[in-house]
């Protein structure tokens, strides 16, 4: 009985090793191109990017723009592509904007026109009660299983073993 529950532990304490801790992510908004004007008839380009992404919170937006600004402001003023009263402003050229709270954040260029012409994002932050996401469509090859499922089976796995553990304790 003694071999069997230090069996359990120790698997136990395998799984939960194998999932580790979350780290945060920092989001380079532009990839190489940086935070700029999108060509005409690309007014979408940043939310189709944020839409292709999961930001959690702790995450982060890292904006590099030339003669540029970055600017947070409220759901309003990003319809409007306008904002005298910002949440945030920043014009360094270099710019992170920390996630730290769940909920929708609004992100448009403070240099007039750029906004209107689709330099401009909406980002969804999710927090530590979200559903786990949509599985992703299959692109591996047949057999090889997507690690966010086997992390998902070693959490069953855990929940399924912790009070059996905890009972022959």
């Amino acid at each position: 009985m003694a071999a069997n529950n230090l069996l359990m532990i120790s698997l136990a304490v395998l799984l939960l090793a194998l999932i580790g801790p979350s780290r945060a992510t920092d989001f380079e908004v532009g990839a190489d191109d940086g935070w700029i004007v999108p060509p005409a008839g690309q007014a979408d380009t940043y939310n189709e990017w944020a839409s292709k992404n999961r930001f959690l919170l702790g995450d982060s937006v890292h904006f590099k723009y030339k003669k540029d600004s970055v600017m947070v402001v409220t759901e309003e003023e990003y319809n409007k592509c306008a904002s005298a009263h910002p949440i945030f402003f920043s014009n360094n050229g270099d710019t992170e904007v920390h996630l730290d709270h769940p909920g929708l954040f609004y992100f448009i260029s403070g240099v007039t026109g750029h906004c209107e012409r689709g330099q401009k994002m909406a980002i969804k932050v999710i927090g530590p009660n979200a559903p786990p996401p949509a599985p992703p469509a299959p692109q591996q090859p047949s057999g090889a299983a997507p690690a966010a499922v086997g992390s998902a089976v070693a959490v069953a796995v855990a929940a399924m073993l912790l009070p059996v553990i905890l009972r022959d304790v």
